[in-house]
């Protein structure tokens, strides 16, 4: 039997979610039986060279560039799952949207309290930031959305496996709630 093929990709966050991805532990084992990771910090492959099942992104939209790798993501995948509340809502770095950007920047560059002789850095290599950081969904299709900051472990897993299976996924309350 034919292995699935699945990609995982990361925006603007902590990288927490992928390290829930990584928290399955034995279960871990099983997945490898399962799918052949593409595009994936886990092989730490940075391009796509076909299409793939299923897409796993983590992290909100906040430049250029993750504007392009989320509509390739989007492009190449045929069901694609945005995880974590930074991919879902924007998270943590969306706190920037109560701020205009060119505040945000002299503030982090030029006239914070650690800054000494600051500027803004304007290298061509960086990525353009946006305005606001974006929910993934604001930008492309999203089939599948699981909440968490990070989603569980058990939850990612019951989520990869069904879809792994051809079933929807069903997450319980108790794969859910964060006390």
């Amino acid at each position: 039997m034919a292995k699935s093929i699945v990609a995982t990709g990361h925006f603007t966050g902590c990288f927490g979610c992928h390290m829930s991805l990584l928290d399955i532990d034995e279960r871990i084992l099983e997945l490898v039986e399962l799918v052949e990771f593409d595009k994936s910090p886990i092989n730490d492959k940075k391009e796509f060279d076909r299409p793939v099942d299923i897409g796993i992104i983590e992290g909100g939209v906040s430049n250029e560039e993750n504007v392009e790798v989320l509509r390739a993501f989007r492009a190449n995948c045929r069901i694609l799952v945005a995880i974590g509340a930074c991919a879902l809502t924007g998270g943590v770095p969306a706190m920037r949207n109560t701020v205009p950007l060119r505040e945000c920047l002299e503030e982090a560059f030029v006239t914070g309290p650690t800054v000494v002789d600051g500027m803004i850095p304007n290298d061509p290599e960086l990525p353009i930031l946006l305005e606001r950081v974006h929910p993934c969904r604001d930008l492309v299709k999203i089939d599948y959305e699981i909440p968490g900051c990070p989603p569980s472990a058990d939850a990612l897993w019951e989520a990869l496996s069904a879809l792994l299976e051809g079933r929807e996924p069903v997450l319980s309350y108790e794969q859910l709630k964060y006390d």
